[in-house]
């Protein structure tokens, strides 16, 4: 009874169809809108289905070679028969106005989808785990109020011309970056910056600076591009001073202490209202799991976001009921991952290393260090071990220097690349220059 009531336009998705048949380069306006599912009708969307086949084989569809094609399928009687695909193709629709059918269209389908989000929604909260609920309803909301196309498989042929268009940028730009500079152009070098839908960690034993070099990382994304930063451990007054340090190359510790001069409290001025200008937004209050996609989805929404940035993996809680704690980190993992492939973002998240490195004699963690490892592993496209040797060896020859141990790139070479560390700035650098 519900589905009858159901919102629809079928005269504006037979003027698609029509539009379609009788001019196939019109395809182009609606395709990357309308998913076959978004028409209400069945038959109309095994037609669009036909069409969008035919079209990316390179044949042209109109009433002969549809009519062919659904043959072909057996499908004549599900697509209404030969009398009414030959009608939708001799009918006048004005094929300027393409767009704007598929637009009406479009609005019918997420009101439905709306209502079947509400649904699942009132039906959810009698029983269901009310975090759950709240998750799946605003995931749903999600991708209704992005438009965002969520069709399964991508034909080759359109894969391929993304990737060339792609390709033809870079190319352009003299081999460019392909995501956002880290701020570190050596590393850079190896990830090619910060990928969207990638998933980053970050690993280290503790006061080995990792939580500097994701500000580090977090302010030189800002730059360009939306940053939101999660700290689980810290407050945002702690975050705050930390990032007007590394920014104006004050020592932290004065910043704590206000123990300035007039020339450092000048720098700071200027340093902070360079901050302010920025998109970049903290977070020090949430700790679980679905309130962190809740709040990504919504800085998605309203204002963008390009960079997620959370300290540290191993605090975020969940209202899962699992039988051990890497059960839970694992499932973490997995929906960070998911998280950044959904809202098409580069999540960076912290991790600690477990206790091993300190049994070893050489210090630089492996991948079996992952605390809690889990998923981890499997989960990220990148991997990243930091590593100072005078943490464990005061009379190193590498004082002030920190090794990035790139552990796993999912789309790259594995190596170390070393930076130099200022801890009373809690800045990293090249080795022979620091970028402000």
């Amino acid at each position: 009874m519900l589905d009858k009531m159901m919102p629809n336009n079928i005269d504006a998705e037979q003027a698609i169809l029509g539009c379609i048949m009788n001019n196939t380069d019109k395809l182009l306006e609606v395709e990357l809108m309308l998913l076959p599912d978004d028409f209400y009708i069945d038959k109309h969307k095994k037609i669009y289905e036909i069409v969008i086949s035919l079209f990316n084989r390179g044949i042209g569809a109109d009433l002969v070679t549809v009519l062919e094609e659904i043959r072909k399928k057996d499908l004549l009687d599900a697509c209404g028969g030969v009398t009414y695909v030959s009608e939708l193709s001799t009918a006048y629709f004005e094929s300027i106005n393409v767009s704007s059918y598929a637009n009406i269209v479009k609005e019918k389908a997420n009101r439905r989808k709306l209502i079947r989000a509400s649904k699942a929604m009132l039906e959810g909260a009698y029983e269901e785990d009310i975090k759950s609920v709240i998750d799946r309803t605003e995931n749903d909301l999600y991708k209704i109020s992005s438009n965002q196309n969520t069709n399964d498989f991508v034909p080759i042929d359109k894969a391929v011309e993304k990737a060339f268009i792609n390709l033809e940028k870079r190319f352009s730009n003299g081999g460019d970056l392909i995501g956002l500079s880290s701020g570190f152009s050596d590393l850079d070098k190896i990830t090619c910056g910060l990928i969207k839908k990638d998933f980053v960690i970050i690993a280290a034993r503790p006061s080995m600076g990792k939580t500097a070099l994701a500000l580090n990382i977090g302010q030189a994304a800002s730059k360009d591009a939306s940053v939101a930063i999660f700290s689980l451990e810290m407050s945002n007054d702690q975050l705050t001073d930390r990032l007007l340090s590394a920014k104006c190359l004050i020592e932290y510790l004065k910043i704590k202490t206000g123990q300035l001069n007039d020339k450092e409290f000048e720098d700071i001025s200027i340093g902070a209202n360079e901050l302010m200008a920025r998109k970049l937004v903290l977070d020090d209050t949430t700790t679980l799991l679905s309130d962190i996609k809740a709040k990504c989805r919504k800085l998605k929404i309203q204002k963008g976001l390009d960079v997620v940035i959370i300290d540290y993996l191993q605090l975020i809680r969940t209202t899962m009921k699992t039988s051990s704690r890497e059960q839970e980190v694992s499932h973490i993992s997995r929906e960070l991952k998911s998280l950044a492939k959904e809202l098409d973002i580069t999540m960076i998240a912290l991790s600690q290393l477990s206790r091993a490195p300190e049994q070893r004699a050489d210090h630089r963690p492996i991948l079996s260090d992952l605390r809690e490892s889990g998923s981890i592993e499997q989960d990220a496209d990148v991997i990243h071990f930091l590593y100072r040797d005078e943490y464990y060896n005061k009379e190193t020859e590498d004082k002030n220097i920190a090794e990035v141990i790139t552990a796993k790139n999912r789309n790259g070479q594995t190596t170390t690349t070393k930076l130099a560390w200022l801890g009373q700035f809690q800045r990293f650098g090249s080795l022979d220059v620091i970028r402000r």
